[in-house]
């Protein structure tokens, strides 16, 4: 009788880690100061300042969620239509040259709403899902 006790145990545990937030706590006026300092840069009128990528670094850990990530998104591509003379080669190679890596293309077309949840929640969902079944299961 011990086995269907473990199995359902595994399964609300599951369903809890599964119920992950549907709104972002990040707002687009957190993203934008968080980033102002790489503008110069991204419009080639400057050098890459280290405060940039500390700016990079720090949102990339602001947003660890599907929704946070989502977030971000729609957040930089608003903003970059107000920034006129963006190189978009330099701003999709601005987490790369920070040294960070995100889960999705930064490109103005990148389609926020389904690319990233795809990328961000639905891997990492199977692969947290296998690996908790297999732990269960000993």
């Amino acid at each position: 009788m011990m086995f269907p006790s473990k199995i359902t145990t595994c399964i609300l545990v599951l369903a809890v880690y599964m119920a992950a937030p549907s709104e972002s706590t990040i707002t687009c006026g957190t993203v934008t100061s968080t980033l102002a300092r790489c503008i110069g840069y991204l419009t080639n009128s400057g050098s890459l300042p280290s405060d940039c990528c500390v700016g990079v670094k720090s949102l990339n850990q602001m947003a660890q969620t599907t929704p946070d990530r989502r977030q971000v998104c729609e957040c930089l591509k608003s903003a970059a239509k107000d920034i006129t003379g963006l190189n978009t080669d330099l701003v999709a190679t601005l987490p790369t040259t920070c040294g960070v890596s995100v889960p999705y293309p930064i490109r103005f077309s990148t389609n926020c709403d389904t690319y990233v949840s795809i990328t961000c929640s639905f891997v990492c969902f199977i692969i947290h899902t296998i690996t908790f079944f297999f732990e269960c299961g000993k």
